[in-house]
């Protein structure tokens, strides 16, 4: 029989039914498991299940199919569970978790992994109860005999528990004996990570509020209780039931009462006397204030804009907005949206990086109200899930949030927007599958027959090369909103001043004049510089030496606010040396400088005025980007340091100059984007002055004035530098020119991973030629952090011609290559990992 794509409602009860499960493990297939027959007319594609994985594990995992064709070679277990009656993932879904394992060259479980919440996923707890049939014997131990006590008295006991009752670690001589004694049991309880939150509500008995008089003989019976008297009191000013008895049936939070002094004793022997009753409700994680949406006020552009994307629109499925910083791109975003709403249809919004979603979400709220979900990884598991649910409930009909929102379970997609569509942020680095949000939410947007809208002040080259060529619709918004001009940038040469002995610690003089001249106008600056940490690293003056990590191969950095050397791929940290290691120097100096010591330097420069510092290091809390954004949108800050996170899409109306730093260190990264990426960091964060009337002021330190970028940043001009940085691409042959796959090999033992990456290259080498592939083979490379986590790596790179046919035979031929390595008894335990458009 075909496999059953539909439900199984009306399928015979005794039929033997299969499901082939998706599985959260790093393995190419699909697992085979029986359906109970009790189960038969429950089950349907999409549906998360719980079933049984090697000895003692349980998993969960999603249906994939349902048939009635048992595996071959093996007998199916059983299913144990299904979790859910509307599926988790709607047959659109699965389509594109297909294509994302195909293109990316993934796992199927891993695919899986990242596109279901972890509160989705169930838990295992191992628990020990007493065997029923265990006669007491006097020749226990004596931790064996504590044990038995406590299960004679408790139903069963957790099995990480038992350590702390019986005051040792290691607990598995006891629990071994007294199970070859057969007296006790040892068994797996499953349960769902999801809790949905529950609040005690507090509420009269309804007969107090239907009779004042029963009420006023309770008072009276309560008259030598003052303290429970004191609850109904309280109770009653917060909620005037008597007035109002339909305010009786929500009641008050009991934590309410609590914090105003009431007693926790005297409020449950109230309920236990039916004067109050505890009512338990679950609760939405989050605070929505139901608020009157307020209406757009478009400029002329921008409805023009709006006109030509809806033109767009109706000839092909994406959309290109090259829009300038400050012209306005998220009112048309949120336009679309609510004409997209408007028809009953989702929308989905997608940012780099959470920082973008504070004010974003701000802005947003003010227009779309309680309809506006909110996804991204600073959010519990608990709360990833009510988002979850929220879209599949119909509460939340736009979303914005980070790359991991593609995942979420629509079912009536209307349109996906993706703002910056540039930020290397859509691209998943790490763990398989490295997929890249933005070419995925395409495929997404295809599979739901939704329009795409990308959108972006500096385009990535290949997405505006697809525009060019006609794969897109391009519009084009060059003036900014109201009547706000592009801010005037210049260069600071930082050699010449240096040389003058003219700078003023780590500023130029011409940064330092514009900054005191910015805050004598009660404006607001914002200093960027991309790398966090006090200085990359400390150095000893006199021999050079330099601490690095024991576990990677870079230098450790300094943080002068924790007093220790970190390591930013590993985490190692180390005390900071009082003297060198090599000569026993103590001239152990800090060499460059990082956010931490650019906010320190400023705010001694400026003793009279705020300085704070917006990084990783400041953002670690779960409201830390709020709080900093409130801050200096409040203007409680004057100057704001920060690395990237500053540059990307935030609207501050009060900044009139922005500093840049380690302009060269940015241009220099060894990567053929690094141009790109600094052109497009520089005109971002540039384009966060003068958003309003007043021209903003933008001046970048650099000790290369005459680099052949920068006269394209300070004239504005995108499309220049788009011809230029075509044409080395072209020659150098890199995207949009031809498609990348990096194999990436890690393995502990230098030597063996780089002849392992020899023999991988030879045989991809030979491979491709015997087959005349369009393909273009280079390794072993050896990057430039050449060693991370005690793993030393070595890289394979791939050039695949763009009109190249048959991508999913070339993919398909270097995965069975690599299988070809892994399997080869002589380099066991090494790691290659696929890496399909690298970034």
């Amino acid at each position: 029989m075909a496999a059953t794509t539909g439900n199984l409602f009306d399928t015979p009860e005794r039929t033997t039914y299969f499901i082939d499960v998706i599985l959260p493990v790093p393995v190419p297939k699909l697992f085979t498991y029986r359906v109970p027959f009790e189960l038969n007319k429950f089950i349907t594609p999409g549906q998360r299940v719980v079933v049984p994985f090697g000895q003692r594990n349980v998993l969960t995992g999603v249906i994939k199919r349902i048939s009635q064709t048992p595996p071959t070679g093996y007998e199916a277990r059983p299913m144990l569970d299904i979790l859910e009656e509307t599926p988790a993932f709607n047959s659109t879904m699965l389509k594109f978790l297909d294509w994302l394992a195909a293109y990316y060259m993934a796992n199927p479980g891993d695919v899986l992994q990242v596109a279901l919440p972890a509160g989705l996923k169930v838990s295992s707890e191992s628990l020990v109860q007493l065997n029923p049939h265990y006669t007491t014997t006097n020749t226990l131990a004596m931790d064996e005999q504590l044990l038995i006590e406590y299960l004679q008295e408790h139903e069963y006991i957790g099995y990480n528990e038992i350590p702390k009752l019986l005051g040792k670690k290691s607990i598995s001589k006891v629990i071994k004996s007294l199970l070859n004694r057969q007296a006790i049991l040892l068994f797996d309880k499953i349960k769902e990570r999801f809790s949905p939150k529950k609040v005690t509500y507090v509420r009269l008995a309804p007969a107090l509020v239907q009779q004042e008089s029963k009420l006023q003989e309770t008072f009276e019976q309560l008259a030598k209780k003052t303290k429970q008297q004191d609850v109904l009191v309280t109770y009653l000013k917060c909620v005037p039931a008597l007035e109002n008895p339909s305010l009786n049936e929500k009641g008050i939070k009991k934590a309410t009462l609590l914090a105003q002094g009431c007693s926790k004793s005297s409020i449950e022997t109230l309920a236990r006397n039916n004067v109050l009753e505890l009512v338990e409700r679950i609760e939405s994680r989050f605070y929505e204030q139901e608020t009157e949406p307020t209406p757009l006020l478009l400029s002329t552009p921008q409805q023009e804009a709006i006109q030509e994307i809806l033109i767009g629109f109706e000839a092909k499925p994406v959309v290109y907005l090259h829009g300038i910083t400050g012209s306005g791109k998220t009112e048309i975003y949120t336009e679309l949206i609510q004409q997209v709403v408007a028809q009953g249809e989702q929308a989905l919004f997608l940012v780099p990086e959470i920082a973008l979603t504070t004010q974003l979400v701000m802005r947003l709220k003010k227009v779309l109200g309680s309809k506006l979900g909110v996804y991204h990884s600073r959010y519990s598991d608990n709360e990833r899930v009510e988002v979850w649910q929220g879209v599949q409930q119909g509460k939340y009909n736009v979303v914005i949030g980070v790359r991991s929102s593609i995942f979420l379970p629509f079912d009536n997609l209307g349109i996906i927007i993706i703002d910056e569509e540039h930020e290397p942020g859509y691209k998943q680095i790490d763990p398989s599958p490295r997929y890249h949000a933005r070419d995925a939410a395409l495929m997404l947007g295809h599979l739901h027959h939704a329009k795409v809208l990308l959108g972006s002040a500096t385009p990535a080259v290949e997405s505006y090369y697809n525009a060019l060529q006609g794969k897109y619709k391009l519009v084009n918004l060059h003036k900014r909103f109201g009547d706000a001009v592009m801010p005037a940038i210049e260069v600071a040469n930082i050699a010449r001043e240096q040389k003058k002995k003219t700078m003023k610690g780590l500023l130029s003089s011409q940064l330092f004049e514009a900054i005191n001249q910015t805050l004598a106008s009660n404006k607001q600056i914002i200093i960027f510089q991309n790398r966090r940490g006090y200085a990359p690293f400390v150095s000893c003056t006199l021999c050079g030496w330099t601490p690095h990590c024991h576990h990677c191969d870079v230098s450790l950095t300094y943080h002068l606010f924790s007093h220790e050397l970190k390591c930013h791929y590993c985490g190692q940290t180390a005390p900071l040396p009082t003297q060198c290691k090599e000569c026993h120097a103590t001239e152990i100096k800090a060499i460059n400088y990082g956010t931490e010591q650019l906010e320190e330097s400023l705010q001694v420069v400026f003793p009279n005025h705020r300085v704070a510092r917006m990084d990783q290091d400041t953002t670690r809390g779960k409201h830390s980007f709020e709080k900093l954004i409130e801050d200096f949108s409040n203007h409680q800050i004057d100057i704001l340091v920060g690395t990237q996170m500053v540059a990307k899409g935030l609207d501050f109306n009060n900044v009139h100059l922005v500093g840049i730093f380690d302009f060269d260190r940015m241009l220099h990264f060894p990567d053929f984007r690094s141009v790109e990426r600094t052109f497009s960091l520089v005109t971002q964060v540039a384009g966060r002055a003068g958003r309003r009337s007043n021209q903003g002021r933008v001046i970048i330190q650099t000790y290369n004035p005459g680099h052949e970028v920068l006269p394209f940043i300070l004239s504005h001009n995108y499309s220049g530098f788009y011809q230029s940085e075509l044409k080395e691409r072209q020659s150098f042959a890199y995207p949009p020119f031809v498609r990348l796959i990096k194999l990436t090999l890690k393995y502990k033992e230098a030597e063996k991973c780089a002849e392992a990456c020899s023999w991988l290259t030879s045989l991809l080498s030979s491979h491709v030629e015997a087959r005349n592939l369009p393909v273009k083979v280079y390794g072993p490379i050896q990057p430039v952090i050449s060693k991370i986590r005690n793993k030393y790596i070595y890289e394979v790179l791939l050039k695949i011609d763009r009109n190249a046919s048959g991508l999913n035979k070339i993919k398909i031929l270097i995965w069975k290559t690599v299988q070809q390595v892994l399997i080869s008894g002589q380099y066991k335990g090494i790691r290659i990992a696929f890496n399909v458009d690298p970034m």
